[in-house]
């Protein structure tokens, strides 16, 4: 039996067996469950199963397996359970415990805060489209940086690269406006025609208000709130509409009234909103320089701790919409070199195997960018090193702010973000890793590990 087939036999035996699972997924890092009595998942068992690197018990319970590993333990999951990556389980005969734990359930996620509420449903859209953002991003950050180094961009090769990365991000506001849809239970299609009407390049010939309009104005979140609204109004207009003619009616009002309410309302504000963020941020970076990009990094991985930063992906996408790029995701990617050295660190210091052997696993994938197995695996647990990873991460943050470092795509951080860094500042951009590296290293070595704490590991 193979590892992976292993972790996911011991992930069902410790959540309450295959018949206790009602929805599964996945990100680059963490199998999301869905369960039908989240009260006989044992939460100890699973965190001590050889491979799993951290849970956490949130609205989804979130296991931490590590890069590629995750999706052969969610296909074996699949194949084990019967249900499809992303299907919901319908079980009209719960027991009542049953129903009462899936209400509870429900009432935890109800208690959130309401901005976090709204980080976790942004992530939701964001994450199926993650590996799509990242392949297409560094394929457009090796095509570019060919470009910048002297290669002819008419040449037939050069063109189809560029037309490989660039397609995702052309059609982006679909998909963004089908996952929209799907997350807040409307129909996909809805959501995917919303999206297409605020980035259709026919938006140009129409005027309204005395001006042409333009296509992509209020960018994603314009298309996020455009979408959320069709589902909203679907599910309004169904209720008074006969059985009959449901099919025929329904979508064509909800989409003949978004799509008059997009263009005389939503594009304007969510215009106002785009450009209020982004001159937010861009002052926030010329003012706060070093400072700005030391708290922006320092503070980005208790983000990434409870899943939450994917809620700045349109940010990102925005910034790349606006003005071609964006100043952000170089002084964040620094919060996983911070990690980085602090694990190196961790790794000279400590005797203990096992703490060795999850820092050589993870150490490789943490380099390219990938920081949820040194996080979940090695600084969190230990406690105070997590804290001087941030302070190593704060410490590049600043470096990167100060020479403004700028990104030409979204993908994941690292070593792997250096072909989309633009104006070819790429050794500056490694500087800065390097810089996160080695301050991190120091803080943890200095004052962040004792032996002692890998006792518990």
């Amino acid at each position: 039996m193979k590892k992976e087939e292993v972790l996911a036999h011991a992930i069902l035996e410790h959540v309450g067996g295959k018949d206790n699972l009602r929805q599964l997924a996945h990100c680059m890092t963490r199998v999301r469950l869905s369960l039908k009595d989240p009260t006989q998942a044992d939460i100890d068992a699973l965190k001590r199963i050889d491979g799993v690197m951290g849970v956490i018990d949130d609205e989804t319970l979130q296991i931490v397996v590590g890069p590629g590993t995750v999706n052969r333990v969610a296909d074996h999951l699949s194949r084990e359970t019967g249900l499809a990556i992303g299907e919901e389980s319908v079980d009209p005969n719960l027991t009542p415990e049953e129903r009462a734990a899936v209400e509870r359930q429900k009432v935890k996620a109800k208690q959130q805060s309401p901005f976090k509420r709204f980080l976790r449903r942004i992530g939701n859209i964001f994450i199926p489209l993650i590996p799509g953002l990242v392949a297409s991003g560094i394929i457009n950050g090796g095509a570019n940086f060919a470009k910048n180094a002297g290669v002819d961009e008419t040449q037939t090769w050069m063109q189809i690269l560029l037309l490989i990365g660039g397609t995702v991000f052309l059609y982006l506001a679909i998909l963004v406006g089908w996952n929209t849809a799907k997350e807040f239970g409307g129909t996909p299609v809805l959501g995917a025609i919303a999206g297409g009407i605020l980035f259709n390049p026919v938006l140009a010939d129409i005027t309204i208000y005395g001006e042409p309009l333009v296509a992509g104005r209020g960018g994603l979140f314009g298309v996020i709130f455009a979408a959320w609204l069709m589902t909203y109004l679907e599910k309004h207009i169904r209720r008074f509409m006969l059985a009959s003619i449901d099919i025929i009616f329904t979508p064509l009002l909800t989409v003949l009234i978004v799509g008059f309410a997009s263009l005389h309302a939503i594009m304007p504000v969510a215009g106002l909103l785009s450009d209020g963020i982004m001159k937010a941020i861009n002052a926030v970076l010329e003012v706060g320089g070093p400072l700005a990009g030391a708290v922006l990094a320092g503070f980005f991985l208790p983000l990434v701790m409870v899943g939450l930063h994917h809620g700045l992906t349109p940010i990102h996408l925005e910034f790349l919409n606006t003005i071609g790029n964006t100043p952000l995701l170089p002084i964040l990617a620094m919060a996983g070199a911070g990690q980085v050295g602090a694990a190196m660190a961790i790794f000279v210091k400590t005797r203990n195997p096992r703490l060795r052997n999850i820092i050589k696993g993870a150490i490789p994938v943490g380099f390219l960018g990938i920081g949820e197995p040194l996080l979940y695996g090695v600084t969190l647990p230990l406690g105070r090193p997590f804290v001087t990873a941030c302070l190593g991460a704060a410490v590049g943050g600043a470096f990167q702010a100060t020479m403004k470092t700028t990104a030409l795509g979204v993908g994941v951080s690292g070593l792997s973000l250096t072909p989309l860094i633009d104006n070819g500042m790429y050794l500056t951009y490694i500087g800065g890793l390097v810089i996160s590296y080695a301050a991190g290293f120091l803080f943890t070595y200095w004052f962040g590990f004792k032996e002692e704490m890998a006792d518990g590991i």
